[in-house]
């Protein structure tokens, strides 16, 4: 089953160019996230993964300035919140550049 989902991912990957895939909020794609979770922490936890990111890297997140460490955030559906340096470079500028 492991090595089954890994395929999955790598034909994803193969078959879905990078410049049609939709853009992920996360510095690491959600792909990467979790064929890198299945690979090394097994199926299960991969599954899990794969379940935090699609019902949270979609619509509804807010993005704000941490008061007091004066850092981006992100505030996802389920009201986790995500540092800096795990939300995408390409978000992160869009943030400063219209702050």
């Amino acid at each position: 089953m492991k090595y089954l989902a890994l395929l999955i991912i790598k034909m994803y990957w193969f078959l879905i160019p990078a410049s049609k895939r939709r853009k992920c909020i996360f510095r690491k794609s959600c792909s990467k996230h979790v064929y890198d979770m299945i690979l090394n922490k097994g199926i299960i936890l991969g599954l899990k993964a794969f379940k935090f990111r699609y019902l949270n890297c979609r619509q509804g997140v807010e993005v704000f300035k941490n008061p007091l460490t004066n850092e981006l955030q992100f505030l996802l559906p389920n009201n986790s919140i995500v540092e800096e340096e795990e939300i995408a470079e390409r978000l992160i500028k869009t943030k400063n550049l219209t702050s």
